[in-house]
C-alpha cells in the first residue's frame, strides 16, 4: 500500500528531507509546489485554491479548491491520498507560517488517528503524530524531548514507558499539560491510551 507524501505551504522544515521508503503518492497542497520544485520532485497530484501560487498548475493532476471553503487544502490532499488508497502520510510544510494552520494541522492528525490511521507531520528537528485508543512506539534516543497531549477533553489509560517520566493509566485533559517535556533516556518509549486521543510530539 502506497504511503502519501504531502507538502504544505508551511515554512518550517528539516535540515535534510528525507521521503519514505517504498511506493509513494506525493501530493502539492497549493504553495507547497515550490517546495517540491525546489527539491526536484514532480507530484502526482496538486491541490488548492491558489492563493498561494501565482499560475495555474499543470491541469492533468490539478484539483481546483473554492477560496471559500470549510477546510484547508492540507485536508483536501488527505483526502485525495485516502482516495488512492493511503492509510499512513507524512505532511512536510505543515507547521511554521501561519499559528492557525498548523493547529489545523494537529487537529487533521488526530482525525486520522480516530479513522485508524496515522500522519506524522515534521517540522524543524521534530516530528508530530497522534494516536486514538491505541499506542505508539517512539525510536530510542539519548537525549531530547517528548510531550504528550490530549485531543479530547479527557484521555483515559494513558500509559508512558521507556521515557525520563513514566505514568500508568493517568488521565490527560485539554485544558492542563501534564504530559509536557518528558525526555528521552537512551531506551525505546512506548505512549498508549485506553479512551482518547493523544497528540504526541517529539524531537528527533
Amino acid at each position: 500500500m502506497p504511503v502519501c507524501v504531502i507538502f504544505g505551504a508551511g515554512d518550517e522544515f528539516p535540515d535534510s528531507i528525507v521521503l519514505p521508503d517504498g511506493e509513494k503518492y506525493i501530493i502539492a497542497a497549493d504553495g507547497g509546489l515550490r517546495s517540491l520544485e525546489k527539491l526536484g520532485i514532480t507530484p502526482d497530484h496538486i491541490v488548492g485554491d491558489l492563493d498561494s501560487l501565482d499560475e495555474q498548475p499543470d491541469e492533468k493532476i490539478f484539483t481546483k479548491l473554492p477560496h471559500i471553503k470549510d477546510t484547508t487544502d492540507t485536508f483536501e490532499a488527505v483526502r485525495i491520498g485516502q482516495a488512492y488508497g493511503c492509510t499512513e502520510f507524512h505532511i512536510y510544510g505543515g507547521t511554521g507560517g501561519r499559528l492557525d494552520h498548523t493547529l489545523a494541522n494537529i487537529q487533521l492528525a488526530g482525525m486520522l488517528a480516530q479513522e485508524k490511521q496515522q500522519a506524522f507531520i515534521y517540522g524543524h528537528g521534530y516530528v508530530i503524530t497522534a494516536i486514538s485508543d491505541s499506542s505508539f512506539t517512539l525510536p530510542c534516543r539519548k537525549s531530547g524531548f517528548v510531550s504528550v497531549f490530549a485531543l479530547n477533553d479527557v484521555c483515559k489509560g494513558v500509559d508512558i514507558y521507556g521515557l525520563m517520566y513514566e505514568t500508568e493509566s493517568v488521565e490527560l485533559t485539554n485544558t492542563f499539560s501534564l504530559g509536557v517535556s518528558n525526555e528521552f533516556i537512551g531506551k525505546p518509549a512506548e505512549i498508549s491510551v485506553k479512551n482518547g486521543t493523544l497528540c504526541i510530539y517529539y524531537e528527533c
